[in-house]
């Protein structure tokens, strides 16, 4: 399980799996490895997604636009995260919008392996399982964590994320992650500053 205060979220074990079937394919077709420049959608929201991909590499946000030209940013990906599953399952339009922060690469899986693997692979259908659980965890853990900490830890948290991974986010981009507004960023910013 995932520490609230770990804003990157990582699945090396679904990692591992999907390369392994990426290497051993008969057909070329079912898996393919795409790349994606900083700041490109991989997946937008109210859109059919027409592959589910899986992060090889690089840090992508998934974040919700709100129609009064907001955006609430729900949290960052890394390597091993599965995207546009849920929409593929449910046959729905994309829930969010998934863009690279970083340049990024995939592994995109056709809908119809995809539904394959959900059939047929018990091991694939455990490390969804494992993947549904732990955003559960998260989402509720994150939720828990920003009530019970102030917005300073939160943010240095951040911070301390934005230089680890040398990944540039805007304020615009901070504030939403934080749910606060640009101004409330900007004090909290000067706050941390003069400690």
């Amino acid at each position: 399980m995932s520490h609230p205060e770990n804003m990157l979220r990582t699945n090396n074990a679904f990692l591992s799996y999907i390369e392994a079937l990426y290497q051993a394919q008969q057909r070329r077709e079912d898996i393919l490895l795409k790349e994606f420049s900083a700041a490109q959608l991989l997946l937008q929201q109210g859109e059919k997604p027409t592959k589910v991909m899986l992060l090889k590499e690089g840090i992508t946000t998934c974040y919700f636009n709100e129609g009064d030209d907001k955006r609430f940013i729900v949290e960052f990906l890394g390597k091993g995260e599965i995207i546009g599953e849920l929409e593929i399952i449910k046959n729905v339009p994309c829930l969010c919008n998934i863009k690279a922060l970083t340049p990024v690469k995939v592994y995109a899986i056709s809908i119809p392996y995809f539904r394959s693997l959900l059939e047929k692979e018990l091991p694939f259908n455990k490390l969804l399982l494992e993947s549904f659980a732990e955003r559960i965890i998260n989402t509720s853990s994150r939720a828990s964590f920003q009530q019970l900490n102030t917005v300073e830890h939160t943010l240095s948290k951040l911070l301390a994320l934005i230089k680890e991974q040398e990944i540039n986010i805007s304020k615009e981009d901070m504030a939403a992650y934080l749910g606060i507004t640009i101004r409330s960023l900007n004090r909290t910013l000067k706050k941390l500053q003069q400690e």
